[in-house]
């Protein structure tokens, strides 16, 4: 008997999904298009039922602090209600020939059905679209809601196989063109880009889209194990470098990995969404459960 042939997906086990199917995207703005969905919003209005309380932020209106608990507790405690509004969610997986080394794509899609789900099963309108140069792949799945539509978007999540040196700044751009709503964007990727990814970044918020970037890198990007003489080539664009005692170039590459990890954090941060790099090699029960739900990304 096919030991897989009784799993919802490829792309991870039942309990994984089981577990997934339970939790809910945690968006900072909550922008969204006059439809229903039912992500929590601190705020009131005519259409909401109360759900649950969370810690006063920042920032949050007055009006919605329940003064009933501050009362008692000294502490003040927001009242989070569930919005008849939806909200599009938008996936874009990064496809391209450097994505295809230690599981990084595979970890990127695997991230994106999580996200994916998220939305569906609480009603929002979700979207993806994956970056790459293969005619023979698809490339967009539109736009919908509905929770079965769930098996459809991991469908079309499998089918991805990659390849091609299309910029990940490019990708985003050709997405806009398409994309229409308010909400949360999602890039997946490694953005080894030799590209300036700030304009479509801006393009994105411009668009009414709180930005998610999630930096997939292998291990061996993150902590490379060189030495001696070698030839560096590029997996999209096939230029080479010659480098001579290459222990002397990790410090500068290091600062370098880190200096982008960090004006990635900047983009993202200061257009009020979310950044985090994560190794391919990590497991992802730990990536969902454990990093993003205590980062604040998913609400259990």
């Amino acid at each position: 008997m096919n030991p897989t042939a009784s799993q919802f997906t490829t792309l991870f086990d039942n309990a994984t999904l089981n577990q997934i199917e339970r939790m809910r995207l945690r968006p900072n703005r909550r922008l969204t298009n006059r439809a229903r969905g039912e992500h929590l919003s601190g705020k009131g209005g005519s259409s909401t039922d109360f759900a649950d309380f969370r810690d006063y932020a920042a920032g949050d209106d007055l009006r919605y602090v329940d003064w009933n608990i501050f009362a008692r507790l000294r502490r003040p405690y927001i009242k989070q209600f569930q919005h008849e509004e939806e909200m599009h969610v938008v996936l874009l997986v990064d496809a391209s020939t450097s994505m295809l080394f230690e599981d990084k794509l595979l970890r990127a899609k695997q991230l994106a059905a999580a996200f994916g789900i998220m939305g569906l099963q609480n009603v929002e309108r979700v979207s993806a679209y994956a970056i790459h140069s293969q005619q023979d792949q698809p490339w967009m799945f539109p736009p919908g809601t509905g929770r079965t539509r769930i098996r459809k978007l991991l469908k079309f999540l499998e089918s991805v196989e990659g390849g091609g040196n299309i910029p990940v700044e490019q990708a985003i751009e050709t997405m806009l063109r398409f994309h229409r709503g308010r909400g949360l964007a999602v890039i997946l990727s490694d953005f080894l880009t030799f590209g300036d990814v700030s304009r479509p970044m801006n393009l994105l918020y411009s668009a009414g889209l709180e930005v998610w970037g999630v930096q997939v890198l292998a291990e061996s990007e993150i902590t490379p194990n060189v030495q001696g003489d070698l030839r560096f080539v590029d997996s999209e664009t096939q230029e080479t470098l010659d480098i001579t005692n290459a222990s002397e170039l990790l410090n500068v590459y290091q600062d370098q990995r880190r200096w982008l990890q960090d004006t990635l954090h900047s983009m993202c941060r200061s257009r009020q969404g979310r950044f985090m790099s994560v190794s391919s090699a990590a497991a992802l029960p730990t990536l969902l459960f454990e990093h993003l739900c205590r980062q604040g990304w998913i609400l259990r």
